[in-house]
């Protein structure tokens, strides 16, 4: 069974203002703990025409994660679209992580996921 979760934060063909918004250090901090430990994480990277796709294993853990990890890039990157694709059956999560023009180098340059 596949679950479709759209956390849809911005409109992906606007143009918008790449930059991130966080300026609490404790926000900063969530932000570094919590890509840092996607990174590890992540078993595929796939590039998609707008963004990256990124698949994780499924669990209650990864899934408070990731969920984690979109509410701290909501609160600084409103130029951010976010999608969650669950596959039970499968045992895997698809994060989709997309954007306007830029988001791509973004991703690339800032976040190194």
């Amino acid at each position: 069974m596949e679950t479709n979760i759209a956390l849809l934060k911005s409109d992906d063909n606007r143009e918008a203002d790449l930059s991130c918004k966080l300026t609490t250090p404790e926000l900063q901090q969530r932000k570094a703990t919590v890509i840092e430990k996607l990174k590890k994480q992540t078993l595929e990277r796939r590039e998609l025409e707008n963004g990256y796709a990124f698949k994780f294993s499924d669990s209650d853990s990864m899934m408070d994660e990731l969920t984690s990890f979109i509410r701290t890039e909501m609160q600084c990157c409103d130029f951010f679209a976010f999608s969650l694709i669950i596959n039970k059956d499968k045992g895997y999560i698809w994060l989709e992580l997309t954007g306007g023009t830029g988001a791509k180098e973004f991703i690339n340059a800032e976040m190194e996921i």
